[in-house]
Parts: structure tokens; sequence; C-alpha cells
């Protein structure tokens, strides 16, 4: 099954909004909140890899990419104002150069400071969806990060996979340095503080398992899978800041 135009984040994809890329449409409004973890989803025919891990993915891309709200556009051409329409790699290329400096993180929180009401939006847009397919902490995510790396979910409901474009796969550093930008600007500080490993996770998953980004993949042996947790999803922030300064990113253990 073709993976269509790919998945990047729900920033990554929002690209398009500027760009005028021609993309698949999804008929009809934002769906409605899925049910939290515990309650069963409805069974979508033809669809693969864990049904949870697709609501999620699905549903940012409702939410970035196929029906941002009004409030989500403004919030993405303020950063574009802010930092040209190459915000989020202007926002990767600063960290960059300013993670190994002594004044890190205040100088990275300088010069995030401006866009604190952009990034206030699309925290609440983000957390949002995940609060509507899994309570937060829940265990559960770790597989829906570990499906998404490794390219076995297939949404039949906009015939694409969900996966990150690229190789390496960019989308992940872009994410973890503007989740930084927004802990640091004390915005769901705890929050991305507990996502930020997953999405380091979900990284090395996929660097290891190097799927076809355009077909539905065999899956990782669970041993791998369970090395990789081991390993990622206990890091803090800090090991993490350190974790993407390589190449390609972050280095596997």
């Amino acid at each position: 099954m073709a993976a269509g135009p790919g998945r990047r984040t729900v920033l990554r994809a929002s690209a398009a909004l500027a760009a005028g890329t021609a993309l698949p449409v999804v008929g009809g409004a934002l769906p409605a909140a899925a049910a939290p973890s515990g309650t069963e989803l409805p069974e979508i025919p033809g669809m693969l890899g864990d049904r949870r891990a697709n609501e999620l993915w699905y549903l940012l891309d409702q939410a970035s990419l196929y029906h941002p709200s009004p409030e989500f556009k403004d919030a993405y051409y303020a950063l574009v104002a802010l930092y040209g329409p190459g915000w989020d790699n202007v926002l990767l290329n600063t960290w960059r150069r300013m993670v190994t400096a002594p004044e890190y993180p205040a100088n990275f929180t300088d010069f995030v400071a401006p866009a604190r009401a952009p990034l206030e939006v699309m925290s609440q847009v983000q957390l949002e969806v995940f609060d509507a397919v899994y309570r937060p902490r829940d265990p559960g995510l770790v597989r829906a990060f570990a499906e998404f790396g490794q390219g076995l979910l297939y949404d039949p409901r906009t015939k694409a996979l969900h996966i990150m474009t690229g190789r390496p796969p960019g989308g992940y550093p872009v994410w973890h340095v503007v989740m930084r930008a927004t802990m640091l600007l004390g915005i769901d500080a705890g929050r991305w503080a507990h996502l930020a490993p997953l999405n380091a996770f979900g990284c090395a998953v996929q660097l290891e398992a190097d799927p076809d980004l355009e077909h539905v993949n065999a899956p990782l042996p669970d041993r791998t899978v369970r090395r990789l947790a081991a390993h990622w999803l206990h890091r803090g922030v800090r090991q993490l800041d350190v974790d993407f300064q390589s190449f390609p990113y972050p280095q596997q253990p």
C-alpha cells in the first residue's frame, strides 16, 4: 500500500499552509475527539497497525494540515512573520549554534521569547489531540511512536502511511527543538518533558528500521524495540539536547 504524501510532525506538516502544496483532502470537519485509552475505537476496514496509534497521527494531521483551525493558521503565520517561511529550520539551526554555548539555555530562551503566543497555540492544539486519544503518560504512547517510526501504520481514511519522511527523518530534531523552545518558555513544560523522550525514541526506531517510506513495512524484532525503549525513554531533556546535536540524529545506543 502506498504511503501517499508522507507524514512529518504537526509542525513540519504545517509548512504546506504557506507552500500551497497539493495534498489529499479528507472530507468533513475535524473529527470529534476519540475516546481516551481504555475505551474502544470503531474498527476501520483496511487499517494496518495499532488502531489507537493510527488515530493519534490521523488527528494530528487533521488538526495541523487538513483542517487546521483559524487559531492554528494564525499561529503558523505569526511564526513566519518572526522567522521567515522556513521558521522551523531557523529554530533548529539557531538552536544548534546556541546549544553548545555557555549561555545555553538562556540564549535560546531569549531567541524564542517573541514566539511565546504562537507556540502556546500550537502546544494547546497538539496536547488536545494527544489527550483525545491517550491519557497523559499512557504507556500506549510507546507503541504509537514505535509503530510510527517503523512505518507500520496504514490509514485508509487518508490512503497513506503515517511515517516521518526524509532520510534521515528531519522532523524529529525539529520537533525536539520546538518542544525545547516551548518548555523553556514555561508552556506546558512538564507535558513536553515527558513527550520529548518519546520523540527521540521514535527517531531512533526509524533510524534502526530504515523503513520504506512508500509501503507498509515488516516490524523490527521485539527485542530491538525493547532495547531502544530502554535506552531512550528514561533520558532527560538536557541529555536529549546532547543527543540531537549528532548526525544522523540521535546516535544509536
